[in-house]
């Protein structure tokens, strides 16, 4: 199964009983999406949000091998929006995340392969004023 979460692709284990829900297994979710469990919760860099204590037994299984979330279920709890086609789930940014970014001002940083081949980021410009022009086909 293929996960596609801020801009990468991470290949991680399916569940064989149910392919209409994501889990992801615990010792994959940082990789794949930047969560991690720890004693407080799910935390994603300073924040940590805490699994309600009972939906965590509905939430987390535990299987011979492994630990798994049930990232739909927590992905619902807090807003964040996914697709699924097939094999590929893709996730859209946390809301939180996103809501603190708006009232900073402060872009996140990006890069851009630039037309000679080198790479560009968004922060190697920080201290200039930049306007950036986009487009879409669509």
């Amino acid at each position: 199964m293929l996960i596609i979460a801020d801009g990468k692709a991470t290949e991680v284990a399916q569940r064989s009983d149910d392919h209409e829900t994501l889990w992801v297994r615990l010792n994959e979710l940082p990789e794949a999406t930047g969560w991690q469990m720890k004693p407080e919760g799910a935390c994603l860099g300073e924040l940590c949000v805490p699994l309600p204590e009972p939906k965590r037994q509905e939430w987390i299984a535990n299987t011979d091998e492994d630990e798994w979330l049930n990232y739909s279920e927590f992905a619902d709890m807090t807003g964040q929006k996914y697709v699924q086609d097939g094999d590929v789930w893709s996730l859209s940014s946390i809301p939180e995340v996103r809501h603190s970014s708006l009232e900073s001002a402060i872009a996140p940083d990006f890069e851009v392969t630039e037309r000679n081949g080198n790479t560009l980021r968004l922060s190697d410009l920080r201290g200039h004023k930049v306007v950036l022009f986009t487009w879409a086909s669509w």
